[in-house]
């Protein structure tokens, strides 16, 4: 157990010694490998912030049930009772004919809407925000509150719904398609800069051959070089993406301002950010794994 510890301990020292050696070229991989994570991060970033918003936003779609004109207190108190027990509504409130009456007639300008119509023509109303915006639980939902006693019919802003839905589906889509793309040049950096290094220390290879060596320790120092260069490109990104945001984010508060709001875009949290650390080192891994399995496959006398 000794010996298989201070193995890969001798390992890691001489990769780092090795990129310490190189410190222009070590540089530059991690930096190319940081700003190809940093693209499908940001846009990750985005998408997760425009989907806050969507959250947050006034503009939410909306189910205004319409009572039916009979429809008294005790249907009324019926279906606020329906309502508190659908988990799935964010929140709700009664608008009454009379108050409904007075807003129309603020939004038209008129002092009494009542008098030009003779009566009052518009319904008691509920009106229910959501927790989820997926069109068809919203439609799932607008059938239910339709089933109501006492209502007599319930409309959805479903079309805003779908419209928001389907852009943000298209983001999420566009961030795994992009850091599937990155993630396989990510892959190819390593190869290529692993393959790089095995040819530039073929001798030192061969040697080791000869000296017994299995291919197991002769492949380890790459793969922790591999694993290493992916680990502080996944950082690089990470303090990309998180100055970059910091740096927009001033611009986004005094736009907020203007509007009396106080609102900052979201960076990137902790257990994400782990998260990328994992596969960037993971990519770089497979990328070394794969340059060292080729060469250790191919022409045992060049090694």
């Amino acid at each position: 157990m000794r010996s298989f510890f201070s193995q890969h301990r001798a390992a890691i020292v001489l990769t780092v010694n090795r990129m310490l050696d190189t410190p222009l070229a070590t540089l530059l991989t991690i930096m190319v490998i940081g700003i190809a994570l940093s693209l499908p991060l940001g846009l990750y970033l985005v998408v997760n912030n425009l989907s806050r918003i969507a959250d947050n936003s006034q503009g939410q779609p909306e189910i205004s049930i319409f009572l039916k004109d009979n429809a008294g207190s005790a249907v009324q108190r019926d279906i606020e009772t329906k309502l508190k027990a659908r988990t799935e509504i964010k929140e709700f409130h009664f608008v009454s004919r009379d108050t409904a009456l007075k807003q129309l007639s603020q939004n038209m300008g008129l002092t009494d809407t009542a008098a030009i119509l003779g009566k009052n023509p518009l319904p008691d109303a509920f009106v229910i925000t959501t927790k989820d915006i997926e069109p068809e639980h919203l439609d799932q939902l607008r059938k239910d509150m339709q089933a109501l006693p006492g209502v007599q019919s319930a409309t959805l802003d479903s079309e805003w719904a779908r419209r928001l839905n389907a852009i943000l589906r298209l983001g999420k889509q566009g961030v795994w398609l992009l850091a599937a793309l990155l993630g396989f040049a990510l892959a190819a950096i390593g190869f290529n800069t692993i393959r790089l290094q095995i040819l530039a220390l073929r001798d030192e290879v061969e040697v080791s051959r000869l000296l017994g060596a299995t291919d197991a320790f002769i492949r380890r120092p790459y793969l922790y070089l591999g694993m290493l260069q992916g680990l502080l490109g996944g950082l690089a990104a990470w303090l990309i993406v998180a100055s970059a945001f910091a740096l927009i984010n001033v611009r986004v508060a005094e736009i907020a301002s203007l509007y009396n709001l106080s609102f900052l875009l979201s960076s990137l949290a902790w257990r994400d950010g782990l998260a990328v650390l994992i596969s960037a080192a993971s990519l770089g891994w497979l990328g070394a794994y794969l340059a060292a399995n080729q060469h250790l496959r191919g022409s045992r006398a060049a090694f």
